[in-house]
């Protein structure tokens, strides 16, 4: 399924609820799924620099594809966090860097978020985004 494909699958998903707190009952559901994110990796190099919630997001390359795995100590970025990883993880670096994150705006999150969670969903995308472009640019050297 290509990433375009899981935000349409997400936009009709959300559009079934018809209020928001059903919509962050599902954010919150959705952050309950991941698995927890190993000790080595909560350390200060995999915060998340500009969440008010203590994030760690870890990325590896594995077989082309980007596999990311996070974890949060606030169940709404939590579930933030498993929202983004189920539509950028498993896809090549470039897929990532080249992908639109408008399906957030198209489920109305980017409105109903404050701003400092805003803030921190923005520190979020770009921190998804960047591993995918450091790994773009290693198989490019490797090339």
């Amino acid at each position: 399924m290509t990433i375009l494909e899981k935000q349409q699958k997400i936009t009709e998903e959300f559009s079934k609820y018809d209020n928001w707190e059903d919509k962050y009952k599902k954010i919150i559901a959705l952050g309950k799924t991941l698995e927890p994110l190993a000790g080595e990796f909560k350390v200060e190099k995999f915060r998340i620099k500009g969440c008010q919630s203590q994030v760690w997001l870890q990325a590896e390359l594995n077989n082309g594809v980007v596999v990311y795995k996070a974890d949060s100590d606030a169940v709404i970025v939590k579930g933030l966090a498993a929202l983004l990883i189920s539509v950028f993880s498993g896809h090549t670096p470039a897929e990532i860097t080249k992908a639109s994150i408008s399906f957030l705006t198209d489920i109305g999150l980017i409105s109903h978020l404050s701003q400092s969670r805003a803030n921190g969903l923005a520190s979020m995308i770009k921190q998804f985004q960047n591993y995918a472009l450091a790994f773009q640019v290693l198989e490019a050297q490797k090339a």
